[in-house]
C-alpha cells in the first residue's frame, strides 16, 4: 500500500484545512467556496424515483437497465447533437472520479505510456496515470505533443478549475489529430450544460466527430446538472468498442452503479425543467460574486461556463486565499490545478444564496 501511494501527490484539500480554520472564526460563520459541491436540493421527482425504486435486494447490473441505457443514449442524441447512439454506445459509472482516478489501470496503461491532459486541469487526471505507473504529460494545446507513448488523452471543456470553452473549431482539429496518431480521447465534459458566455460543445456532435464515435468517448455527470453528487450518477459514451472493454473489467470488479440511482438517472435525464432552475440559481449567484470580486480588485480570467470564477490579483494564491480566509472566505489555491495556476483562485458559486449574499457583503467591506 505504501508502494502505491508513494507515486501520488500529497492530497491537496489537506493543505487547506489552516484556511478554513482561520475562516470558520468569522463571527458570521464561513462561506465555502472552495470545494464546489452542490447544495440545493435533489429535485422531488428524482428523489421520488429513488424512493420508488428502495425496495432493490438483487444486484444490480454494471450495464445498468435497459430503460438506463435507453435515458442516455437519447439524451446524447438530443443534447450532445450525437447520432445513431445505441446501448452499445453508453456505460454506466459510479460517479465521475472513480472512472477517471482508475480509467487508464482499467485500459491496461503502465511503465512506458504517457497520459495527457491539459496544463491546468482536475487533479485526479494525474493521479490516474500514476496509480497505473503510465507517465503523466500536460499540455497548451495537444496537438503540440510528441504523439509517441501517448495512449490516453484527456480533454476538459468546460475547464475545471478556468471555466474556458474549447471551441467546436479546435475539437475538429483535435480529434483529427488525435485519429492520425491513434490516440484514445476521453472528453470530460460534466459541465457541458454550464455554459455562461459560450455554448460547450461535445466532441460526440457530429461536426466534431463526422458520425462516427471511432477513439472518441466523452464523460458525463449528473452531480451538477442535478444536485446528484451524492448519488455518484454518472455515465460514458462513445466508442462501443472501448466501452465494450471497460465493461467486460468493470463486470469482473463489480463496478455498480446502485438500482435506486439508475432509476432517479432515467428520471433526471427525461426532465429539463430542472436543469433549467439550477442554472437559474448559478447564474445569479455567479453574476453577484464576479461583480463583488471584480470590485475588490480582481481580474476574472476565462470562466465563461462550469461553476467556477477563475480569479487572481496577481499575488501568489496562498496570499489570495489568505486574505479571502480573513474575510471569512474559503476559497480553492490556483496551484491546486497545476503550476500555471499560482497566481489564481477558484471561486465556486455552488454556495446558498445566504452565503453568497455574505461574500459579497465582506468583499465589500
Amino acid at each position: 500500500m505504501a508502494a502505491v501511494s508513494s507515486r501520488l501527490p500529497a492530497f491537496p484539500w489537506d493543505r487547506l484545512e489552516p484556511f478554513k480554520a482561520t475562516a470558520a472564526a468569522h463571527p458570521d460563520g464561513i462561506v465555502d467556496l472552495s470545494v464546489g459541491t452542490p447544495v440545493d436540493p435533489v429535485p422531488e421527482l428524482i428523489q421520488g424515483a429513488l424512493v420508488a425504486a428502495a425496495d432493490s435486494p438483487g444486484y444490480p447490473t454494471v450495464w445498468g437497465t435497459p430503460e438506463l441505457r435507453d435515458a442516455i443514449s437519447g439524451w446524447v442524441e438530443t443534447r450532445l447533437g450525437a447520432k445513431a447512439v445505441g446501448h452499445r454506445n453508453v456505460l454506466p459509472v459510479v460517479g465521475s472520479k472513480e472512472l477517471v482516478a482508475w480509467l487508464p489501470t482499467q485500459l491496461g496503461l503502465g511503465a512506458g505510456d504517457k497520459v495527457a491532459y491539459p496544463r491546468l486541469a482536475y487533479p485526479t487526471y494525474e493521479v490516474g496515470a500514476r496509480l497505473c505507473g503510465a507517465e503523466p504529460v500536460v499540455y497548451d494545446d495537444p496537438t503540440e505533443l510528441d504523439p509517441a507513448g501517448v495512449r490516453l488523452l484527456w480533454l476538459n471543456s468546460p475547464s475545471n478549475p478556468t471555466g474556458k470553452v474549447l471551441p467546436k473549431e479546435e475539437l475538429i482539429r483535435i480529434v483529427a489529430w488525435a485519429r492520425r496518431h491513434e490516440i484514445l480521447v476521453f472528453s470530460d465534459e460534466c459541465y457541458l450544460e454550464l455554459g455562461w458566455e459560450a455554448e460547450p460543445v461535445s466532441v460526440l456532435h457530429e461536426d466534431v466527430c463526422g458520425a462516427s464515435y471511432k477513439g472518441l468517448v466523452a464523460v458525463h455527470s449528473l452531480s451538477k446538472r442535478s444536485n446528484l453528487a451524492g448519488y455518484r450518477a454518472a455515465f460514458l459514451a462513445g466508442d462501443p468498442a472501448v466501452l465494450g472493454e471497460l465493461l467486460e473489467i468493470r463486470k469482473h470488479g463489480g463496478m455498480m452503479t446502485p438500482a435506486p440511482v439508475q432509476a432517479a438517472t432515467v428520471v433526471a435525464l427525461g426532465d429539463d425543467a430542472h436543469v433549467q432552475e439550477q442554472r437559474e440559481r448559478y447564474a445569479a449567484r455567479r453574476s453577484a460574486l464576479r461583480a463583488a470580486l471584480e470590485a475588490h480588485g480582481f481580474r476574472i480570467e476565462h470562466s465563461e461556463a462550469s461553476l467556477y470564477l477563475w480569479a487572481t490579483r496577481d499575488e501568489p494564491c496562498w496570499d489570495t486565499v489568505a486574505h479571502l480566509a480573513e474575510l471569512g472566505i474559503l476559497v480553492a489555491p490556483g496551484d491546486f490545478y497545476g503550476e500555471a495556476g499560482r497566481q489564481f483562485v477558484r471561486v465556486a458559486f455552488t454556495a446558498t444564496d445566504e452565503r453568497v449574499a455574505a461574500a459579497v457583503k465582506r468583499l465589500g467591506g
